[in-house]
């Protein structure tokens, strides 16, 4: 396809450049992303230390005194910059528990937009996400893909630290977190599932591109799975996109 956007070439200090393809959370957009980043990763240019995919650009982390910063452009605009037709390859159904216990600002949401409590679970639950980007935190997992009806601002106030695996949502994103700290994001419920482990051969659960489903479950099969998860088991169920 043609007639995309050009990208803008930003400078993040003098190793490192930011590829960047809108301003928008797109679905078009991060496609571009992933493209640009699956290409560069096959083209393994010297002097290329990392990429790091996010909501709408590429950082590029590269070594200036191997790969200078005009060659770097012109191999990004080599492996193409244009639009993609990249598609998500893998959907992950997360268990959440939307029980007030974990989900303690689900009243406050519903009150702010003029539904029931039911209403905000059945349309968080029922959305499909994307993992747009790990960041801030390791596994820290933002998604799209929030229904608008959701649409709340971030909170006035921070709220003290939670427990990881909080599912929260704020300023028309979702994210899931794998760190107790405080935040100004609406709490919804929790996983029992790791999003980011150490101990796990696969560190990050859900790729980058990935589709994200939420399974809603009780505060009983909760628990149950939190033992299995702890226990070092994927209690998340993976499938392959056609």
């Amino acid at each position: 396809m043609t007639g995309a956007p050009e990208p803008i070439f930003l400078d993040a200090g003098e190793a490192a450049l930011v590829v960047e393809f809108g301003r928008s959370i797109e679905p078009a957009i991060h496609n571009r992303v992933l493209a640009l980043d699956a290409a560069l990763t096959k083209r393994a240019l010297p002097g290329v230390v990392e990429l790091v995919p996010t909501i709408r650009s590429l950082m590029i982390h590269y070594d200036p005194l191997v790969l200078d910063r005009a060659a770097l452009v012109e191999a990004v605009r080599g492996a193409g910059t244009g639009s993609s037709e990249t598609r998500p390859a893998r959907r992950w159904t997360i268990p959440c528990c939307y029980d007030p216990e974990f989900g303690e600002d689900i009243a406050s949401i519903a009150d702010q937009l003029g539904m029931t409590p039911e209403r905000v679970v059945a349309l968080h639950s029922g959305a499909t996400y994307r993992a747009y980007m790990y960041g801030f935190l390791p596994g820290f997992c933002y998604l799209g893909g929030l229904p608008t009806e959701l649409t709340v601002s971030r909170r006035v106030t921070i709220r003290p630290p939670h427990p990881p695996g909080t599912i929260m949502i704020g300023a028309g994103m979702g994210l899931i977190t794998t760190f107790a700290m405080p935040t100004g994001w609406w709490l919804v419920g929790r996983t029992p599932e790791r999003m980011f482990s150490l101990a796990r051969k696969q560190t990050f659960l859900a790729a980058v591109g990935d589709e994200i489903k939420f399974d809603a479950i009780d505060l009983d099969t909760f628990h149950a799975l939190e033992s299995r998860a702890a226990a070092g088991e994927t209690v998340a169920k993976m499938t392959k996109l056609p």
